[in-house]
């Protein structure tokens, strides 16, 4: 049996497929029965977060494996396996393991270094295990997981470098300036009352918020949460418990929003948003008596408006030219009859254009009246400046085969937001609020897809290089631990055959000495254990060194090859410390 792992995050995937791919906790158990009834896996477990849906399994085919496990996550998220397929990552056996310790360490989360990870990894287990999915292996390595993260973050300053994904969406909210006195005197509204939505309440309240509103759809749970808001005594804010059909209204009083449901439907509307900031809005542009005014006023109103030609005549509508100006009518400090028209162009146009230009269809007039001016200006053209440009431009033609863009248009300088009045987090998967509130003036939304935008570029500590360390010598020694086990219950039925053999010849020995006195059977049986104990010590003590070697796993095949042992013997020894493993294994 091997380990596989089958998967998709935000490293592979966008957030969109994320979203879609999103398990809840019914999904969840589904894919977990099916997954151990399918024929090549015997262990199952499911790590679903924010940013992830991964599927570990214990197989014994590894492309039918991955085959199977491709099949069973498309068919349980929804997303069909030809477009889902492109996102999927897969790790196999130490590859496997070593994913999941980086994962437990925070190595491999959005938010570099976080520790809610390590609840959600203490989740999956337990689950696997209620629902008897997880057998001797998985139990192993997501107990050995939990351990690495809790040495990574006992060990390192990996907590310098990380935060909860609570913690960074607020800096977001905030802009990257201080939490604190961006949210100091807000009032805030939490929409959900698990783990993550307790944590952003707590995040919150300790940063100095006024008033916390729980709103969840088991008003219970609402209720304890805010109970636990009020009695905490690192805080002093005041904490509230309404309905989820209270939330359109208590929106309309809030500054700051954290919304993280199990909702498979939005939570938020644009409209309802919208609804709950009318009025609290300032206005997002200057209108003039022609309507709304951008900025830089009349000239920028007009930048873009089709430039006229000689006599004002548009330049657009010139007679034989082979070029579609309307393209290139709106970039700003040039003649269209000079390098931006022809930007890009290939040979066999520029040459028509060359031509056309030569012949001073546009031109003529003004050439014949002695006219001239710079390109790029209001006045008249020069027709034979641009026709030497073109003619530069030629001899590259003749080079790389096109004209490159030697000039772009002058960015539009975009018309500043109005400060929001509203602050919405979003962090849930699929997404509570409506990413079209990201339009909405007066309005500041941070989601998943944002967070992982920001994170793209966010500074790692040093300490992430000894983290990595520590995963590296985990993966080992657990590779180590385990192909040792693999051979252990091998060893247990040699020594068990030995046991069996010495048993019949003491048994023989009575037979043909029947007045053999208890004290010399004793002695005589003693001397034959250590016999064979003393022959069989050095090569069980070296095949359990050799087999916890990378590739080691052959060892135990060539024991049992070479003392006939019975493989129903060694699997029953197998099963039976399994059952003693199960029976001792204490909650996760």
């Amino acid at each position: 049996m091997s380990l596989l792992v089958v998967g998709l995050s935000h490293r592979s995937a966008p957030v969109s497929v994320l979203e879609r791919a999103s398990l809840n906790a019914d999904a969840q158990i589904k894919l977990l029965q099916d997954t151990v009834a399918a024929e090549p896996a015997t262990e199952a477990a499911v790590l679903a977060t924010c940013n992830r849906i991964e599927l570990y399994a214990d197989v014994d085919k590894f492309h039918a494996g991955v085959a199977e496990l491709s099949t069973l996550l498309a068919q349980h998220s929804g997303v069909g396996l030809e477009e889902l397929t492109p996102y999927l990552y897969v790790h196999y056996e130490d590859r496997a393991v070593h994913h999941l310790f980086s994962v437990a360490c925070g190595l491999d989360s959005m938010v570099v270094g976080e520790g809610q990870i390590l609840g959600q990894i203490k989740d999956s287990l337990a689950r696997a295990q209620e629902l008897h999915s997880a057998g001797r292996l998985l139990n192993d390595l997501f107990q050995q997981a939990l351990r690495v993260g809790k040495r990574a973050h006992s060990e390192t300053g990996i907590d310098r470098a990380g935060q909860s994904l609570v913690t960074f969406g607020l800096e977001q909210l905030a802009r990257g300036g201080d939490v604190q006195q961006w949210a100091r005197g807000k009032k805030a509204l939490v929409i959900g009352a698990g783990s993550m939505s307790s944590l952003a309440a707590a995040t919150l309240a300790r940063a100095g918020v006024t008033e916390i509103v729980v709103a969840n759809r088991t008003f219970d749970r609402a209720e304890r949460l805010a109970q636990i808001l009020m009695e905490g005594d690192d805080t002093d804010v005041a904490a509230r418990a309404v309905p989820m059909e209270s939330v359109p209204a208590e929106l309309t009083r809030a500054d700051v929003t954290v919304s993280c449901t199990g909702a498979t439907g939005l939570v938020l509307t644009a409209e309802s948003v919208a609804e709950a900031i009318e009025g609290r809005t300032p206005p997002s542009a200057v209108t003039g008596e022609d309507g709304p005014t951008a900025p830089g006023g009349d000239s920028a109103r007009t930048a873009g408006a089709q430039r006229s030609g000689p006599s004002g005549t548009s330049l657009g509508s010139e007679d034989g030219c082979p070029l579609e100006l309307s393209s290139v009518q709106g970039t700003a400090g040039f003649s269209v009859l000079g390098e931006a028209a022809v930007a890009g162009m290939a040979a066999a146009e520029l040459e028509q254009h060359a031509a056309w230009v030569d012949k001073g269809t546009v031109g003529g007039a003004q050439r014949a009246a002695g006219g001239s001016a710079r390109p790029g200006t209001a006045g008249t053209l020069d027709p034979a400046a641009d026709t030497e440009a073109i003619a530069a431009l030629a001899a590259t033609v003749a080079t790389v085969g096109r004209i490159p863009e030697r000039r772009r248009p002058e960015p539009v300088e975009e018309p500043q937001r109005p400060e929001p009045v509203l602050f919405l987090l979003d962090l849930a998967m699929p997404r509570d609020i409506d990413a079209a509130v990201h339009r909405l003036a007066g309005v500041r939304l941070v989601d998943i897809e944002s967070l992982a935008e920001a994170s793209a570029g966010a500074p790692m500590a040093a300490d992430v290089d000894q983290v990595r360390r520590i995963v590296s010598d985990e993966v080992a020694a657990f590779g180590a631990a385990l192909r040792a086990a693999h051979i252990t219950p091998t060893v247990v039925a040699l020594r068990t055959m030995a046991a069996d053999v010495v048993a019949g010849e003491i048994a023989r020995l009575d037979g043909r000495l029947p007045g053999l006195d208890d004290k010399h059977r004793a002695e005589i049986t003693q001397t034959v254990r250590r016999v064979v104990d003393k022959l069989l010590h050095a090569p069980t003590v070296r095949v359990k060194q050799l087999a916890a070697e990378p590739g080691g796993a052959g060892y135990a095949d060539a024991l049992r090859t070479l003392f006939d042992l019975d493989p129903e013997t060694v699997a029953a020894v197998s099963r039976a410390e399994d059952s003693t493993t199960e029976k001792d294994r204490g909650p996760a």
